[in-house]
């Protein structure tokens, strides 16, 4: 039994880099690479997709990036694992299958599926399953005849089977993003099911792996100690057979990999951080040690977990209406003047009530020479979007939006045409027993031969989620510093980074030392967060404390304008609150600075 394997990540979303994946294949030896396609949105695109062609549902992105790979992986004997099937994982292996085919290359693909349940709504209703939202509790039968998509989120099981069956590339449906992470551990190491620390460290793993390059430096908020973003490397975990693991990347390559680039993705939509809920096991992010162990390494252990939940989570989606947005662009001076005006025009002139809408001044610094910016924004761009379940008024505000450019103030340009009306996707979150579903592995053979089997799950190894109110491990006391209090940002103290759930958004907070920890602690409440987030955080603010990184998390309910494709804001998933909340100014004490590593 082998005692480590490496593991690399080469996505963390549709669209990703289409060249990371061949980079990590000839940047040096690699076991395993997992690809992450999917977010709750794209499933009910794919199935829109598919709907108007059968053979379609599944991102057929991958297939462009493994005709160039398929040969070096051939070479290497790299196995690749991505969710990349979407709703149509069949479609895609047999797709793979052909090309391999079509390159002379012997290649077994494992196809992962059963997560699709989207037919099956009504018979699980007959069945006593609610599928309730399970964050306001609503019953879905009044918008049941409008989903698009239903997908159960399968962990690691199934795709431990295709892989003991000798597929060297894994396509899954609706698999979790740390699964498709967790299950070559297991395959490899073959931990018990209810190695509940183990399988832990396997979705700590998985988590700092699933967002591709913003584990190695993407999105950093000290983001100019980042060298080369122009070819920056991808995370790599070396996972021993014990748990523990080092959090890499390949030589010569750009970005970073140090305690800040692995912090701040562990608190990434992290949500509570003593019971971070997988299928798998349910992982203390709470009882995580990171330690530098050398340039570009970084040492990750303790991590502890507590048994699987008893039901799994489906993500639905469902037709709620129509949006639309467009931008004006307005020049000058007096720009926020204008922009008052320019919108009192448009919603005065439309003359109807929506569903919601939204007015936002984005801009600054792309169109005025220098010389006549330093004064404040000369240009910038006018957001207005519409929501509502007429099409008929969204097309109205389309038409309308572009006629106010000639009989307006000064200074005014089209940006983009006339906006059209799009369709709204709303998010559903549900729970289903496990013994309702059961995936089913396909194995395709280069001879054109499929051999299935069904993984059922049942309720062993299950428990109950733990309570908020269980013990965290006790935090060592840290001495603040007194004497002279000082004004500065928020920044110079912390780091952080931010993302969201539904309508709530996510924001970690990391102390750039264990002192000024001790003093957020004190200082950065969630009272306080809230208050700096007028009109924009409309819910309750919960914090959470991450002793063990140093760091505070907060979650932000009703932020986001109702979240994924239903918002109408401009930064609806909330990616940019992590860096508001560090402009924010605070009096602390000046010697809370020298307590700061060297690069922190």
């Amino acid at each position: 039994m082998r005692r480590k394997i490496r593991i690399g990540n080469a996505g963390g979303y549709w669209g990703e880099d289409p060249d990371a994946l061949r980079r990590q294949l000839v940047g040096g030896k690699l076991d395993y690479v997992t690809l992450d396609f999917l977010a709750e949105i794209t499933m009910s695109i794919l199935q829109k997709q598919r709907a108007r062609d059968p053979e379609l549902g599944y991102a057929a992105d991958f297939v462009d990036q493994m005709r160039e790979c398929l040969p070096i992986m051939a070479r290497t004997g790299t196995r690749v694992i991505t969710n990349a099937g979407g709703i149509n994982p069949l479609g895609l292996g047999r797709r793979l299958r052909d090309l391999a085919r079509e390159l002379g290359l012997d290649v077994t693909v494992g196809v992962v599926r059963g997560d699709d349940i989207v037919d099956r709504l009504e018979e699980l209703a007959a069945a006593g399953e609610p599928l309730a939202n399970m964050e306001t509790g609503e019953p879905l039968a009044p918008v049941r005849d409008r989903v698009a998509a239903a997908n159960i989120y399968f962990g690691a099981a199934p795709v431990v089977k295709a892989l003991a069956a000798g597929a060297q590339i894994v396509v899954t449906g609706r698999v979790t993003d740390t699964g498709i992470t967790l299950a070559p551990m297991i395959h490899e190491f073959g931990w018990a099911v209810d190695d509940w620390d183990r399988l832990a460290s396997g979705i700590v793993a998985g988590h700092i792996l699933e967002c591709g390059a913003q584990g190695s430096g993407g999105n950093l908020t000290d983001w100019q100690e980042v060298p080369d973003f122009h070819e920056i490397g991808y995370p790599i975990v070396e996972m021993e057979r014990g748990g523990d693991f080092t959090v890499t990347k390949h030589p010569r390559t750009g970005g970073l990999v140090n305690e800040k680039t692995v912090k701040e993705q562990l608190v990434y939509e992290m949500g509570d951080p003593g019971c971070y809920i997988s299928p798998d096991v349910v992982a203390r992010f709470d009882s995580i040690a990171v330690r530098r162990e050398g340039p570009d390494r970084v040492r990750v252990s303790g991590v502890r977990g507590l048994p699987r939940p008893e039901m799994l989570k489906v993500s639905l989606a469902y037709d709620d209406g129509w949006k639309a947005a467009g931008d004006i662009l307005v020049c000058g001076p007096d720009v926020h003047a204008k922009c008052e005006v320019l919108a009192d025009i448009l919603w005065t002139r439309l003359g109807e009530s929506y569903e919601e809408t939204h007015t936002a001044i984005i801009g600054g610094g792309a169109v005025w020479p220098d010389r006549l910016v330093g004064c404040g924004p000369s240009e910038v761009l006018l957001h207005c979007a519409v929501r509502d379940a007429d099409r008929e008024k969204v097309r109205r505000f389309g038409m309308l939006l572009p006629t106010v450019i000639l009989s307006g103030p000064s200074g005014l340009a089209v940006q983009g045409g006339r906006p059209k009306p799009s369709p709204v996707v709303a998010y559903w979150p549900a729970l289903l027993r496990r013994d309702r579903v059961a995936p089913e592995i396909v194995v395709l053979d280069a001879a054109g031969g499929e051999r299935r089997e069904t993984c059922p799950d049942d309720m062993t190894g299950t428990a109950p989620l733990p309570s908020a109110t269980r013990r965290r491990p006790a935090a060592p006391a840290v001495r603040v510093p007194g004497g002279r209090l000082k004004e500065m940002k928020l920044r110079e103290l912390a780091y952080g980074r931010s993302g969201d759930k539904g309508d709530t958004c996510n924001i970690g907070v990391l102390a750039r030392s264990p002192e000024i920890h001790a003093w957020l602690c004190g200082y950065l409440t969630a009272a306080r967060v809230k208050r700096f987030f007028p009109g924009i955080v409309l819910g309750k603010v919960t914090r959470h404390r991450l002793d063990n990184l140093h760091g505070l998390n907060f979650l932000l309910e009703e932020t986001l304008g109702g979240g994924g494709t239903v918002s109408l804001l401009v930064d609806p998933q909330g990616k940019t609150l992590a860096q508001a909340l560090l402009e924010m100014t605070v009096r602390a004490p000046a010697a809370l600075l020298k307590t700061r590593p060297r690069g922190a």
